[in-house]
């Protein structure tokens, strides 16, 4: 087994997932508004810092997806973060797409820049620790859209993005978004997802990617949030694993889904639903950022005096996932670890 296969493995173990670390300074700047603190590089390290050093970290987080400005930077006492991560048994990542901005000619959609230099960038954070990578694409659904075009040239962007992080021993989150912000509804974004995940894996057959040595970060099948009618978890499980057993071939070692805006509590039910109607052909794990993160920072509030509260809510939610993994989560246990 090479040591991609080792690592994509690795980052689907049991009961573990990953947790995207990976926001922009635009971002992370929203989240910090929230509570009215100021987007300093300190107190973006100090926060890190905070998610990291957390007690039990790698019991039930098995890798993170840093930022470059992330994976450079030390903790108070001088020690690099990536070192503290390795220390606590979780693997480091990196995000190396520059974001998605407006395709040719289109208003409304979008493509994700980042290809010019990325085989140089990737021998760089292979050095610095990075061991797996991420590339999101955006597909949005709207009136007459996504178009051809938008998901051939993200389809294609990300299978060129996933042969040179396999050529550089990275192994390649592929994470083709299809948002869910508009008024859409679940069988819409089904038709969109099966659409989409169907020539992504074709662009990645013809450049020749190795499946085995990749990971997928999709959404799951889910309703647009201004749609009138929300579905229950089990709805979105079925429509979900339908979708994937058309689309997702069985080498793929595991699926990592991202929240995609659905609150904290939303996304574990979700999640834990789709693993109780196992067993599936990979494993199906989480790969949340404010879906983790959000109940940490909002306990935090910047105040050096909380991080240990800031850590608990950490720890809750990253159990609660934990559980999701092997449907074994509830609202009792929800109610048990945050008091919802």
């Amino acid at each position: 087994m090479s040591s991609m296969e080792q690592v994509a493995q690795a980052l689907v173990a049991p009961g573990k997932g990953i947790l995207a670390a990976d926001e922009s300074t635009g971002t992370i700047e929203k989240r910090f508004q929230a509570i009215q603190l100021a987007n300093t590089e300190e107190h973006r390290r100090d926060y890190r810092e905070l998610l990291f050093t957390t007690g039990g970290f790698g019991e039930f987080i098995s890798g993170v997806i840093l930022y470059d400005e992330t994976i450079r930077q030390k903790a108070k006492d001088g020690t690099p973060l990536v070192k503290i991560l390795e220390k606590a048994g979780s693997i480091p990542g990196i995000k190396v797409d520059m974001g998605a901005h407006a395709l040719p000619g289109s208003s409304q959609e979008k493509m994700t820049e980042g290809l010019d230099g990325l085989r140089g960038r990737l021998k760089e954070y292979y050095a610095m620790g990075a061991r797996f990578a991420k590339w999101r694409a955006v597909i949005t659904i709207g009136s007459g859209i996504p178009s051809c075009k938008c998901i051939e040239v993200n389809a294609r962007s990300l299978a060129l993005y996933a042969a040179l992080c396999q050529e550089a021993n990275i192994v390649p989150i592929v994470e083709p978004e299809v948002l869910m912000d508009a008024d859409n509804t679940l069988e819409r974004c089904f038709e969109v997802t099966e659409w989409t995940l169907t020539e992504v894996f074709a662009e990645l057959s013809r450049l020749d990617v190795k499946l085995e040595q990749m990971l997928l970060k999709p959404n799951m099948v889910i309703a647009g949030k201004l749609c009138k009618k929300q579905n229950t978890p089990a709805e979105v499980a079925k429509a979900t694993i339908e979708c994937f057993r058309r689309t997702v071939p069985a080498a793929v070692p595991g699926i990592v889904f991202l929240s995609g805006g659905q609150s904290s509590p939303v996304a574990t039910a979700n999640l834990n639903a789709i693993n109780a109607s196992g067993p599936h052909p990979w494993p199906l794990s989480f790969s949340y950022g404010r879906a983790l993160q959000d109940e940490a920072i909002k306990a935090w509030k910047g105040d050096p005096k909380l991080v240990a509260a800031g850590q608990k809510a950490f720890h809750a939610r990253a159990k609660l996932n934990s559980a999701a993994r092997y449907g074994k989560y509830s609202t009792a246990l929800e109610k048990e670890l945050v008091g919802l």
